[in-house]
């Protein structure tokens, strides 16, 4: 297929790119290229590309692609939260504009990657299927919902969207964010030889390697019609359903000399969920993640080192608000975080 793969040069679109590549389709990106800098290690092969804001996407762009994989987005909490209506204007109204576009162009089908924190507070001991309600506690996860549900309108006999719930990501990708959990305590651990926790540590977190979360997209991309059209789908595995201290734990391990520190400044999160991934097992037979909580740490702890991660560049380079801060106060963005040309 030719592939539109929006998000390219991000933290996951950076590893998922060379996977739909090896695959045999054709990539085309589009991206700000707002995060095309924040690289560790040798730089990435980016597939051709559109550099364009998401809210400014045309009919051009969309021309002549199979298929769309949408990652774009503002990417987090702390994001979502200091700037609310440009996640709403970026994440919501620009995504189902996109939408919109691809089914005009002909697109068949369109990779939506949503979030497991649509759950929210779930809460309870048991595991959180797709058609569990949805208690979205941050503007980010509130915006995810509302694609999900405009784009679930869209939907018709030629046009398939596909709603990807991804479970919080983790692990090496050239292009870093040290601002998601595993990979911002596996930097502490390094860099300070303390696995800092700022809530209490029970809070329950599904994570799920970037790699598996390309493959799973990749394996979405040709599944059946039939198994996937409109669908929502857990993206993670059981085995990662964890709680922040035993996160902490296992960086521990993998950073020999670290130590944890529960300070609790946090009190307790109101974001907990263990996620039951079975749905997208049964629809794409053959597929399960294959990277653990620890295996990601070890990977992360030998990436760090190789590639002499400092300070500075782990809470700057790599931590999408400081980034976006700094393009702010230099003018390279403007007040909606568009590039100034």
């Amino acid at each position: 297929m030719r592939v539109l793969l929006t998000g390219h040069q991000g933290y996951l679109g950076t590893v998922m790119a060379p996977v739909l590549a090896a695959a045999g389709h054709e990539v085309v990106g589009l991206d700000a290229g707002l995060f095309a800098d924040c690289v560790l290690g040798p730089p990435p092969a980016d597939p051709p590309g559109h550099q364009v804001d998401l809210r400014d996407v045309t009919a051009e762009h969309v021309a002549g692609v199979d298929a769309v994989i949408h990652l774009a987005a503002l990417s987090n909490d702390p994001l979502g939260s200091l700037a609310p209506d440009l996640t709403y204007d970026i994440n919501h109204h620009a995504s189902v504009r996109l939408a919109r576009l691809a089914r005009d162009a002909g697109v068949r089908r369109f990779l939506y990657a949503s979030t497991c924190s649509v759950y929210g507070a779930a809460g309870g001991d048991g595991l959180v299927g797709e058609e569990a309600p949805l208690r979205p506690v941050t503007p980010y996860a509130e915006s995810k919902v509302r694609v999900e549900d405009d784009l679930h309108a869209l939907a018709d006999g030629d046009f398939s969207p596909v709603f990807m719930r991804n479970a919080t990501a983790f692990g090496y990708s050239p292009r870093l964010r040290a601002d998601i959990v595993l990979n911002n305590l596996v930097g502490h651990a390094l860099l300070s030889g303390e696995v800092r926790v700022l809530s209490d540590g029970t809070p329950w977190r599904p994570l799920a390697h970037a790699a598996d979360i390309a493959r799973a997209f990749a394996a979405a991309l040709t599944a059946p019609r039939e198994a996937v059209h409109d669908r929502a789908f857990n993206i993670g595995s059981e085995i990662n359903n964890v709680t922040v201290a035993e996160i902490a734990e296992q960086v521990a391990e993998a950073v020999p000399g670290s130590q944890v520190v529960t300070t609790g400044e946090n009190g307790a999160d109101p974001r907990s969920y263990r996620v039951d991934f079975s749905r997208f097992r049964t629809a794409v037979p053959g597929f399960d993640c294959e990277w653990t909580v620890k295996q990601g740490a070890l990977e992360l702890a030998d990436a760090y080192r190789k590639h002499g991660l400092t300070r500075e560049d782990f809470e700057r380079r790599f931590t999408r608000l400081a980034v976006l801060r700094a393009a702010s106060d230099a003018g390279t963005v403007d007040d909606t975080l568009r590039r100034r040309r």
